[in-house]
């Protein structure tokens, strides 16, 4: 759990710039974060490392930004960019089919963000599988241990902006 917490913590300083953000707390393997200055909120993970043991540079959020009306967006940066303009996320026995560019993935509309969000409630692990760059097959796994208290506290902390 330390290096999860450890490598979320370096992935958001590397990943914004210098800005006002309010930690809304650490639920395992996923945290929450305010940020007053856009505003906006979202829970983060980290995917585990690959098999090989090196450290993935894919996460997961879970966003709002009230003043922009969205609210549960689901959005993935992958570990590697793709070949082709598709992925699959598996959440327990549901299946998507994600919306891609580049290397980063999101649900194609509304409906699908609440679905994910809802499966990711009860099921232990989430994966995003995809073709990279390389032509190889590769899975980005999350441990959903925390991502309910980490997604509540972020509605929750968003519900000030409105």
């Amino acid at each position: 759990m330390t290096r999860i917490a450890a490598a979320l913590a370096v992935m958001i300083a590397a990943a914004t710039p210098l800005a006002a953000k309010d930690s809304l707390g650490v639920f395992s393997g996923w945290a929450a974060f305010r940020d007053a200055n856009v505003p906006r909120c979202y829970a983060i993970a980290a995917a585990e490392p690959a098999r090989d043991g090196t450290a993935s540079s894919g996460y997961a959020t879970i966003g709002h930004w009230p003043k922009r009306s969205i609210r549960g967006q689901v959005h993935l940066r992958l570990s590697q960019p793709l070949r082709a303009k598709q992925a699959s996320l598996r959440i327990g026995r549901q299946s998507f089919s994600l919306t891609v560019d580049g290397n980063k993935a999101w649900a194609r509309d509304k409906a699908m963000d609440a679905a994910i969000i809802a499966a990711m409630r009860s099921a232990p692990s989430m994966r995003i599988t995809a073709i990279g760059t390389n032509g190889r097959r590769f899975t980005d796994t999350y441990e959903l241990a925390g991502a309910a208290t980490a997604i509540d506290a972020a509605t929750l902390a968003c519900r000030r902006f409105r």
